[in-house]
This record gives C-alpha cells, structure tokens and sequence, in this order.
C-alpha cells in the first residue's frame, strides 16, 4: 500500500473528530436530531480549518444506512464510498474548474434523478466563489427551490465573492481558525501513533506557524518526520522552516522597549545570517508586543507567550510603556510589514522600522500634553483655594470701593477656585464679577485758575493739573489688580 499522509491519514471520520469547530459541530447535530434539514448549507473559512471535512461527515450522516443518524459507522461501505469521493449520491465539484454556465446547466438536469442507493443526492461544490456571476444566476431557482432529494453544500474562503442572492438561500457556517494550543495537542496524539518523539516546544512552534490550519501543520510534521526521523526538536523545526525561538522574539522587544537601537539591529543581522524569514520575524515581533498591549490594559490576562526571561530582563508589567506607545509601535510595525511583503531588500526596511519605533517611544503625545495640562489646573485649583486670586492694594481700594459683596470671604474664595479650575474663560467671568456694579461719581469740577496742593505745596494751574492727572490716572490704570490679572491670564501687555 502507497504512502499516506498525515492530512489524509488522520482526517476526520466523525463529527467527535471536529477539532475547534464546536459551534458548527452542535448545530449540524441539532439539526439531524431535530429533523430539521435545509436544503443549501455554506462553509466559509480559512484553509485547513475542515470545511471539506465536515461537509463529507455530514453527507455520511445523511445518506448513512437507516439515516439520518448521529452514530453512523464510517467504516460502513456507504460512508467508506463518501470518504473516498467515490459515492454516486455524493458529487464533489470543483468551483475552479467548472465554473461555467454549460456546467450548470448539466447540474440543473441532473437534480431532477432520484438517489442511486441513499436517502439524499447531495452536491458539494468546493471554491464556489470560483463560478462566474453567469453561473450563479444560472443556479439560483435550482437552488431556491430543489427537490426534496437534494441538498446542496458549497465551501468557500472568499466569502465575499458569492452573490448575496446565493448567500440568502444558503445557512451559512463560519469555520474559525483552529486554536494553537488545540493543534499542538493533536500533533502529540499524532506522533504517539506513529512512535515518534516530539518536544513540546517543537508541537507550539508548529502549531504556531500553521496559522489556525490544521492541514497545514499536519502537512509540516510530515515533512519533519521525513527530516528528523523519530525525535524532532524546536530547533529542528526553526532551521526547516525560518521560525525564531521564542526567547529570541522576547530579546528583541526587551531591546526595543529599552530603546537599544544598535543591539536591535544587530539582533536583526544576525537572524538574516541564519537564512531566517525576516517577514516572519517582524510578524511574530508584532504579536509579541500585542500580548504586551493586551497585559498592561489588564495585568489579570494569561501570559503563557512570555516567556519568563522577559520579566527578567524588563521587570512587571508596570515597567512596560503606556498603550499610547505600545500602538504607536504597533502602527510602525504593520507599516513595516506592508512595506517588506512588496520590497526586495526587506532587512533594511526591517531595520528602519525599528530605528522609528525607537524613537516613537521619545515623542510626545497630545495624551501627554493634555494630562500635564489637568495636572496644572489640579494645582492652581489647590492653591486658588488656599490664597485669594487677587490681592487688592490699599491705593487702588482708596481710589474706587466697589459694591459690598452678597458672601463672606471665604465664600469667595472657595468659588474662585472651581472658577480657576474650569479654564480661563470662567477666570475672566471671575474677574468680571469682581469689578464695581457702577462707576465711581466723577469729582467735583476743578477752579479754573488753581488747585491748591493738600500739602501746603504751591499751586498749580487747570491746564498743569489735566496733564498732570491724565498722567496719574494712566498709572492706576496700569496698576489695576483687575487689569493685571486679566493681563497675567491672557499673557499680553498694554500699549499706548
């Protein structure tokens, strides 16, 4: 017998085998329990996630013997035929290669023929996003209405390219990328079946570098076992496939938050001397720096991806930076990221990206400036309420008393302060509430020919005292404990 590989080999036979897909596992068994059958089903998801997979467990279920049933046997001839894609009753269709109109129009003919030997004829159509719009309207009244024979299940992982007149007539089931802890344990189940020794360090880096597929794990360690033979190591799986270790990952970030730009850079080198995937290792870098985002928003949040030689190196996670810097070196990141897939010298735009996201974490952030401005306030605030805002003089109070105030001193004071607290357009209210109700009485009318200096001084005549006056009464002016605070809040001067 021909080799058989470990995708094809440990496939799901039953839905208990359905690994990461609870949501849609329960619904499909509802349904069969409860009778309860539609007629066009849709599987949307990304690669390896078991949309084939569970489409083939579902047709077991349905054209198994006595079905529709739960506990069908798959080793029974029925099932065994489905399995192997060789049922008369179950037509597996490839959407890329029969995209076409005439393809549909044989379909639409065939619908109408009863089941060969089950209960249901049921066509799967893989990539139906494939199938051209012609095709798609072409297969809609067959698909609102068939007959009570058929059922239809499409797959997709371009969900966005069926019609959504298709996708009306379809229930649709989201397959989600399959849990890296989750892939990590079936790849132990795996190589204790085929007596092969796996470090569990080497099952996480694989299942981590799958990326949510199971296929596609399954397909690594296969290709491992041909390398490694019976023991397979972490290092083993990060010179196959350019990963970097973990403790590798944390060192560049500890560096990074550090703001060691030479040892970052040499770091970077140093991986590309090695042949290792730098797109790989700036994505891995940036999702390292996520679970550090996600524990300084809450320091409950299990960190099982850091590594304990992280905390060493950069103490508890009251050390780390605020999440304004953390996003900002996020942002920097994926810009990097966008910029190496399309470039051809991707270690310099790497290196780039991080002398930037180094100096990120010096900038200055409006969040910044903004705290430091309510920290101000807090403090004049504070001292408003301890001192009066404005210290009249006795010169000014002599010259115009204003109107007796409605509350005590103390009173006064206190609302000055939530004044001050406010800004400075409630401080100009306050200054404004402070001045005279009404203007003084203008003073009696001046002799003609002289004034007489209360001093006993020689007089002076009118046209001496009006210049003289305007002079002093542009000193008060100036001198006004109103006019200087209102000065001192809008940070002008006066001219003449």
């Amino acid at each position: 017998m021909s080799y058989q590989v470990f995708a094809r080999k440990y496939r799901p036979r039953t839905f208990d085998d359905v690994l990461g897909q609870d949501h849609v596992v329960t619904t499909l068994r509802n349904a069969i329990e409860g009778n309860r059958l539609a007629h066009a089903y849709l599987f949307v998801g990304p690669r390896g996630t078991g949309k084939t997979s569970t489409a083939r467990i579902f047709a077991k279920a349905l054209n198994c013997s006595n079905g529709p049933r739960l506990d069908f046997d798959p080793d029974e001839e029925a099932c065994i035929e489905i399995a192997e894609g060789r049922s008369l009753d179950v037509l597996e269709i490839d959407g890329a290669s029969n995209n076409g109109v005439d393809q549909v129009r044989e379909l639409r003919e065939t619908v109408n023929y009863a089941p060969a030997s089950s209960r249901f004829k049921i066509y799967y159509i893989d990539e139906v996003h494939m199938l051209s719009t012609a095709a798609f309207n072409a297969l809609l009244k067959t698909l609102e209405e068939p007959p009570p024979h058929v059922k239809f299940i499409f797959a997709t992982t371009e969900p966005n390219k069926i019609l959504p007149t298709i996708i009306s007539r379809c229930q649709r089931f989201d397959l989600r990328p399959i849990p890296t802890d989750v892939i990590a344990r079936q790849l132990a189940h795996i190589c204790e079946a085929e007596n092969v020794t796996l470090e569990d360090a080497a099952a996480w880096s694989i299942a981590k570098g799958a990326d949510g597929g199971m296929r596609d794990a399954q397909s690594m360690l296969d290709q491992l076992v041909a390398f490694c033979g019976d023991t397979i190591t972490e290092e083993n799986v990060q010179d196959i496939f350019g990963f970097t270790s973990s403790e590798t990952i944390s060192s560049l970030a500890s560096h990074l938050l550090k703001k060691h730009t030479a040892e970052s850079i040499a770091l970077i080198q140093a991986e590309a001397t090695r042949g290792k995937d730098l797109t790989q290792l700036l994505s891995e870098l940036a999702g390292f720096i996520r679970v550090l985002l996600l524990n300084r928003l809450n320091p409950d949040t299990a960190t099982a991806e850091i590594p304990a030689g992280f905390w060493e190196q950069i103490g508890d996670s009251s050390a780390l930076p605020g999440e304004e810097r953390l996003l900002g070196l996020l942002d920097r990141l994926a810009d990097a990221d966008a910029r190496m897939r399309r470039a051809s010298n991707k270690q310099l735009h790497f290196e780039i990206a991080l002398i930037r996201a180094v100096q990120s974490l010096d900038e200055v952030q409006i969040s910044d400036v903004v705290r430091a401005l309510k920290a101000d306030l807090s403090t004049d605030a504070v001292s408003a309420g301890q001192t009066p805002l404005i210290q009249p003089d006795k010169t000014s109070s002599a010259v115009a008393s204003p109107a007796a105030p409605d509350s005590s001193p103390a009173r006064q004071t206190s609302a000055r302060a939530r004044k001050k607290s406010r800004g400075v357009e409630n401080q100009l209210e306050s200054l404004i509430d402070q001045a005279p109700e009404s203007p003084p009485e203008p003073p009696d009318p001046v002799p003609e020919k002289a004034i007489a200096r209360s001093d006993g001084s020689p007089s002076v005549s009118a046209d001496d005292h009006d210049h003289n006056g305007s002079a002093n009464d542009d000193a008060s002016f100036y001198d006004d404990p109103l006019i200087r605070k209102a000065l001192d809040i809008f940070k002008g001067n006066l001219k003449d």
